[in-house]
């Protein structure tokens, strides 16, 4: 009975810390193009292939992640800045990093977001 407790306690800790995907929580996103440079504060969860999430751009600017996917480590989105150009996001997770491409108007750029602390 005991063995059987602790084999079923196992498998529900192994199931809950599946659920959870590395990509979940805040984060901070940084990229500089010669356009500027950006900083944002990002929030992303995943759902199974899924990703959702925002940019919160400061001043009260929120930039819905959108058509996100998440398969292993990598990650792609699409953000709409404020309905003027949309960033074609690509990136893969590393640990408590992300590294990724930006790729709008014909041109791309390098981005990284760290895990917030």
């Amino acid at each position: 009975m005991r063995g059987g407790l602790t084999a079923l306690l196992v498998a529900v800790t192994l199931v809950a810390a599946a659920a959870q995907s590395g990509v979940d929580g805040k984060w901070v996103f940084e990229m500089n193009s010669q356009m500027g440079s950006v900083t944002s504060q990002v929030e992303l969860k995943a759902e199974g292939s899924t990703l959702t999430g925002q940019f919160d751009m400061g001043g009260g600017r929120t930039w819905p992640v959108e058509n996100g996917t998440i398969e292993g480590d990598q990650i792609s989105f699409t953000i709409n800045r404020d309905g003027r150009m949309t960033y074609e996001m690509k990136g893969k997770l590393e640990g408590d990093k992300i590294v990724g491409a930006a790729g709008a108007m014909g041109t791309t750029v390098d981005w990284v977001m760290t895990r917030a602390k």
